[in-house]
């Protein structure tokens, strides 16, 4: 059976996106620096990068897709015209949109009636292969609350960012075994199997 898996990188102080997050900044002061790793250092992380992007579907929070608010209908995601997932993607919100099929075969759909309904949604559509929850914190802190991801993929990165979206806020009882650990000068990976 297919994994519910989840890959964010931190900082060392455990943020996933730095302070003032907005439309213009979606990562808060400092967040892009989070991601170095990825850009600078592609070829000795690209086995990781290639399991962020191995998923037959997706669940992200409103938030990771557009930001707060009411729908600009306009609004097509922070990624461009061919977002990386190139599969469905579910979308956590309150505020229904019909369906949005983008370049790659990237389809977001948007789900309002809950967490539960989104991963059953993903598993569906995911066929044997893993359902990752892409983010951002707070969605991944409601399925790590609900018991709901297998393995927690962390990339940390070395830096501090002081404030922002701390990633494990108010999980409670979460129980993590490493599997797997390995890094370069940008970042470490440690791989957790979550313990039920």
């Amino acid at each position: 059976m297919s994994q519910v898996t989840c890959d964010l990188t931190i900082s060392l102080d455990g943020f996933v996106a730095g302070p003032n997050q907005s439309l213009a900044d979606p990562l808060g002061e400092g967040g892009e620096l989070l991601h170095r790793w990825q850009f600078e250092e592609p070829e000795s992380n690209a086995a990781e990068r290639e399991g962020i992007l191995a998923a037959g579907a997706y669940i992200m929070g409103r938030n990771m897709f557009a930001g707060p608010g009411a729908w600009d209908e306009g609004w097509r995601g922070w990624w461009g015209e061919d977002p990386p997932y190139h599969a469905p993607v579910f979308v956590l919100t309150h505020h229904a949109r019909e369906t949005l099929e983008m370049q790659g075969g990237t389809t977001f759909n948007f789900v309002t009636d809950g967490i539960e309904s989104a991963l059953a949604q993903a598993r569906k559509a995911a066929g044997s292969k893993d359902v990752a929850i892409a983010g951002g914190a707070q969605t991944v802190r409601e399925y790590l609350s609900a018991g709901l991801i297998d393995e927690l993929r962390l990339h940390i990165s070395p830096i501090l960012l002081g404030a922002g979206e701390r990633l494990l806020d108010d999980v409670a009882n979460l129980k993590l075994e490493p599997t797997e650990v390995s890094g370069t000068r940008l970042v470490t990976h440690v791989r957790y199997r979550v313990i039920r």
